[in-house]
């Protein structure tokens, strides 16, 4: 494998970003519906109804990003990855769509003519491809959610595993790659409710592997266990013989959480099973006919948020999709030129950012947030909760944008503000978190706070890229 350059276009190089401006895709695919608490923070003209900053989620979701991209260095190098299939076999073109689906343009969508970035999902009439729409239940699956105070801690639904299939819930990671559920697991306890484990003896269909163990980190927390297969069913959609790790110890970090279990959702490279993922399978298996998958996820509503496999929903956004081009097959990395916090200046950036749905802040290198913060007039430190915080008036009023790729992308300034200070202060902490020297100092992490304002298309083929279109959580 060759190592990855870690040199990507600059903003000065680039010259002005231009804005992203797409178009609605159609709804294809099995589409998963994800549900979610959410509270939007109040105005930036009304601070008096912004809640108290809590500093135990970020500081515990601070120290498990640290863990979850530990080796993201090496990763990012191309050192110790696990072997890829090739997904770039030709689509099944057909005239025979299933009801319910749309056409889809196989050569916008990780065709061998796909352009990385201004590629539209449907430019004109196309041919129609045949999408597997999975049972006669419509492959929409009502899901749970999880909040704390005025945090969208994380978005997470329901899988079957087993023959006959057993009902688990797993968190939405687009920053892991490995699929796994507690088996046999004595401190896998629950937050509010009752988390269920999977059964073993019950399923007819289970496979045991050769007992070797495997750990590995989220930001959430650690999970430890074997490797083992099954029959997976999520969305309508089946896998046969899927891997996954039969967890029998994890932190105490998920004991607070309502999830059973977890599905990563990036690249194959990065998996610590070396199996084949859940999204291989579901193309190579022919579960769906296009190697993507779209994720929305709501704000301050319950039902809505969604995870749409091998699909794209028009429905979850108000205008086109802008593509951007991964510049690594192992997270989900893409090149970020600059950020922003005010109309028409940024400052330029040289480094990665990894859009990860199973984070649910933005952690950027240490230099690279003072030069944000330091564009938000009456910002300043914030020791008083450690290194990593800043504070900034809870009155400014922002333009936070991204510049992927010469791209600019802004981010819901209401996600941004994760509390006040005090019941009388007029300045709340920033959600962007300042990472130290104990974390790649190229590298940053864009979680759920970003992807509140996108709903985010992720293609995983030869020409792999990520397409960001605007949310239809931006109406309101």
């Amino acid at each position: 494998m060759l190592p990855v350059a870690f040199v990507l276009l600059s903003l000065l190089a680039a010259g002005q970003p231009s804005l992203a401006s797409p178009l609605p895709g159609p709804a294809h695919g099995n589409p998963l519906a994800l549900s979610r608490r959410g509270m939007r923070q109040s105005p930036a003209g009304n601070t008096t109804k912004i809640p108290l900053f809590d500093d135990q989620f970020v500081a515990r979701e601070l120290h498990n990003v640290l863990s979850k991209y530990k080796k993201a260095p090496d990763a990012l190098q191309g050192i110790n990855l696990a072997p890829e299939r090739n997904l770039d076999s030709p689509l099944d073109v057909s005239a025979n769509v299933t009801a319910g689906t749309t056409n889809i343009d196989p050569n916008a969508v990780g065709g061998p003519n796909a352009d990385a970035q201004e590629a539209p999902l449907l430019s004109g009439p196309q041919p129609p491809v045949n999408v597997v729409t999975g049972s006669a239940t419509s492959g929409h699956l009502p899901l749970k959610d999880f909040m704390s105070g005025s945090l969208d801690l994380l978005y997470y639904g329901p899988i079957g595993i087993g023959t006959p299939a057993q009902r688990l819930t797993v968190d939405i990671d687009t920053g892991s790659a490995d699929l796994w559920v507690p088996v046999d697991c004595d401190n896998c306890q629950g937050g509010d409710s009752a988390r269920r484990q999977f059964d073993k003896s019950a399923s007819s269909t289970y496979i045991a592997g050769n007992n070797q163990e495997v750990t590995i980190n989220y930001g959430s927390g650690s999970v430890s266990g074997v490797v083992a297969s099954d029959m997976v069913t999520i969305a309508g959609l089946h896998i046969e013989k899927q891997t996954f790790l039969a967890v029998n110890s994890e932190s105490d970090d998920f004991n607070s959480l309502p999830s059973d279990g977890l599905i990563g959702l990036a690249f194959p490279s990065i998996a610590q099973t070396k199996q084949p993922t859940v999204l291989e399978n579901l193309y190579v298996q022919g579960q769906i006919k296009t190697p993507t998958f779209s994720v929305h996820l709501e704000r301050g509503h319950e039902q809505g948020s969604e995870l749409c496999l091998g699909c794209y929903d028009s429905s979850k956004a108000t205008g086109p999709t802008t593509w951007v081009p991964i510049n690594t097959r192992t997270y989900w990395t893409v090149p970020m030129d600059g950020i922003g916090a005010n109309t028409g200046h940024s400052t330029p950036t040289d480094i990665y950012a990894a859009i990860d749905t199973g984070t649910t802040l933005i952690y950027l290198p240490g230099g690279v947030a003072a030069k944000f913060y330091a564009m938000i007039n009456g910002s300043k430190p914030a020791p008083q909760y450690g290194p990593e915080y800043f504070t900034y008036p809870c009155n400014s009023k922002l333009d936070i944008n991204f510049i992927f790729n010469g791209q600019s992308f802004s981010m819901n300034q209401y996600d941004f503000n994760l509390g006040r200070t005090g019941v009388n202060s007029p300045d709340c902490v920033g959600g962007i978190i300042a990472m130290g020297s104990d974390f790649p100092s190229n590298l940053a992490i864009i979680g759920d706070e970003f992807l509140k304002s996108w709903y985010t298309t992720f293609d995983f083929s030869s020409h792999g890229r990520v397409g960001f279109a605007p949310s239809i959580n931006n109406r309101h």
